[in-house]
């Protein structure tokens, strides 16, 4: 064979070789994408990125809700506030702070007992969230029971700092509270009104 024809026929093998390649790697190629894909969709660590990416996603969620009900309970559209603070409670139900503004939201439409609930619920979570035993004292003093709004103001007063802007108007409270309990109790039939002293 001379030369020239092993030349021709080895270019035009190359050339075959070439073809085919250029069909193949393209299909080879999608055949181990394909299998990554699907290896990577059921792997340990992409239900863990899912996961975390899921929960970041409800964070973000819960930031902006809660945003928007403080915004909404400062502005007193208190019905907003209360769609805002259900989506929190709904999403992250173990967070007291919601559970307070809700209560605060409910007695600006001047629902004392639900609001008693919810600023219980956030006592439960957290014992020492002093803003709620401040709501409860009023939602309890909405539903006319004195004694109890002197209780929870108490304990707002124990665990509140010393500095604490609404230390007085609690102190307050409580002072106008028990005058009201003395006068009720000096105005019911069959009690005896007190004399003053000679």
């Amino acid at each position: 064979m001379e030369l020239s024809s092993m030349n021709q026929a080895w270019r035009m093998n190359v050339g075959v070789r070439m073809l085919m390649l250029a069909v193949l790697l393209p299909i080879l190629g999608g055949l181990i994408l394909a299998d990554f894909n699907r290896r990577l969709s059921v792997s340990p660590s992409t239900g863990a990125l899912n996961a975390l990416h899921s929960r970041q996603k409800i964070a973000a969620e819960v930031r902006e809700r809660f945003r928007q009900g403080v915004v909404m309970l400062h502005a007193k559209r208190y019905d907003d506030a209360i769609t805002a603070f259900h989506r929190v409670i709904e999403l992250e139900p173990e967070m007291p702070e919601a559970h307070v503004n809700m209560g605060y939201a409910l007695i600006g439409l001047q629902r004392y007992e639900a609001a008693r609930d919810f600023f219980e619920g956030a006592t439960a979570l957290r014992r020492d969230q002093v803003n709620a035993y401040y709501g409860l004292a009023e939602a309890l003093e909405g539903m006319h029971d004195l004694p109890g709004a002197i209780g929870a103001m108490r304990t707002y007063l124990h665990l509140a700092p010393a500095g604490d802007q609404y230390r007085r108007k609690a102190e307050a409270a409580i002072w106008e509270w028990q005058e009201a309990l003395k006068k009720a109790r000096n105005e019911t039939p069959g009690s005896q009104p007190t004399q003053p002293s000679p």
